[in-house]
């Protein structure tokens, strides 16, 4: 006996742009089978739950979710659930998954979403539930159809997993070994984007600055992003995310010399201590990561810096800590994302001596936000007066917001929609986190 057969889905997705861009994915094969999107989780017939274990807090807010599907499910037995990304990767949390919560039908990690189709099947036929976490993507994901959640801008696959071990992170456990794409495929799908209209493309890997490695002809990111530029109807290239350990001369000069990239990057320090980041295994010293800033200033002067941060690391010392102060006091970076040093199970540094209470976790986090914070809103006060191309994303009511070149949020008054278009904004007050302006009278 089969189930009623599902018209409708919700994805809720957590972490990373990757996942974004893996949740488009399954939206595609969803869509492909003639369902519709629903309004919320309450009026789905599917439901698929995209997870991040990066850190600990977005684990917990997935089981608090898994734990109100329980309820969903007894008021409607029809309702297929799934559990997809990087949680499930790992088996012994899919292992718990399957027995904690029986009431979950589709259980897969990172790699699987090839065969969803045939496992929805399994499913709605069998009326089994589906555990299978496989430890490769699958090549038959790169042609799978997307569902993409934008309509002026896009993010693109080139590679994916990661080789470094930093011993803090899951993600080479979860994500597997780094596998590029090859060129031809990605920029195929970036001519298909700009003839649907899109306007801008970020390119996503765990480490873009690695990508081509693996391939037979030895591509580089910077020979990749020479190859996007010339692209008619794409305006705007982003990419993220960099590791300072591979941030090398030829892509600086890249990112100078091509008028389509934007002027950001994104380039995790995560700790400014030599010492902590040798425990972290990052591969570079503070003097090398500030060599980079300076090349990079040197080649872009308006460059829009922004970074990852993570304090009470297993052994940080007040010592470490003020060091990671100095750094962000001198590179002044844009914005930051800041965390408290959280432990990953099947890390290296999850078994480290010298693990921090989470009250000097706290005070350092706060200490280092107030600094940061004021960086901020003193690198946008500088912004103030300048003029400013914005791609606009959404106009709503009179109200417009777009991002500059460095990825800084600006609102605007508008009397009519520009959305996904190039407009020229002059900046008129700052806050920490976003602009406002107004257009100029050209728009």
């Amino acid at each position: 006996m089969t189930r009623n057969v599902p018209r409708t889905y919700y994805i809720q997705t957590y972490g990373c742009q990757m996942n974004e861009r893996d949740s488009e994915t399954i939206a595609g094969i969803l869509q492909g089978r003639g369902m519709t999107p629903a309004r919320d989780m309450e009026s789905a017939d599917l439901i698929m739950v995209n997870t991040c274990t990066v850190r600990d807090k977005a684990e917990q807010k997935v089981y608090g979710l898994l734990g109100r599907f329980r309820e969903l499910k007894e008021v409607n037995p029809n309702l297929v659930l799934g559990i997809c990304g990087c949680m499930p990767q790992q088996q012994k949390v899919a292992r718990h998954i399957k027995s904690r919560y029986p009431f979950m039908d589709i259980i897969i990690g990172t790699h699987n979403l090839s065969l969803l189709n045939t496992y929805l099947e399994q499913v709605l036929i069998e009326r089994q539930q589906v555990l299978e976490v496989w430890d490769e993507r699958a090549e038959e994901e790169l042609a799978l159809p997307a569902r993409r959640s934008g309509k002026f801008k896009a993010f693109v696959n080139i590679n994916w997993g990661c080789n470094n071990f930093c011993t803090y992170c899951i993600v080479p456990y979860v994500r597997g070994r780094e596998k590029s794409r090859t060129p031809e495929a990605i920029v195929e799908e970036i001519e298909a984007l700009a003839r649907d209209g899109y306007k801008e493309v970020t390119l996503l890997g765990q480490n873009v600055n690695s990508y081509g490695k693996d391939l037979p002809e030895k591509p580089n990111f910077a020979q990749l992003l020479k190859r996007v530029n010339a692209i008619d109807g794409i305006e705007r290239i982003r990419f993220m995310t960099s590791h300072p350990r591979d941030a090398g001369d030829e892509l600086i000069a890249a990112m100078a010399a091509l008028p389509k990239v934007c002027k950001h990057m994104h380039l995790p320090l995560q700790a400014g201590s030599d010492r902590i980041l040798a425990r972290m295994n990052r591969g570079y010293t503070a003097e090398h990561y500030l060599g980079i800033v300076e090349k990079l200033r040197q080649a872009v002067p308006d460059i829009a810096l922004t970074t990852d941060l993570i304090v009470g690391f297993p052994g940080e010392t007040e010592e470490d800590f003020q060091d990671t102060l100095s750094v962000v006091r001198q590179v002044r970076f844009d914005s930051a994302f800041t965390f408290m040093y959280s432990p990953r199970r099947g890390t290296p540094a999850a078994a480290m001596e010298g693990q921090l209470s989470s009250a000097v976790k706290k005070d350092r986090l706060q200490k280092l936000m107030e600094v940061q914070n004021q960086i901020s809103l003193d690198c946008n006060r500088v912004l103030v007066g300048t003029e400013q191309q914005l791609l606009v994303e959404e106009c709503d009511h009179g109200s417009c917001k777009g991002r500059t070149s460095g990825n800084k949020l600006v609102f605007f008054a508008c009397d009519k929609d520009y959305s996904g278009q190039l407009v020229d904004v002059k900046i008129t007050a700052a806050k920490t986190w976003s602009l406002t302006g107004e257009l100029g009278d050209e728009a």
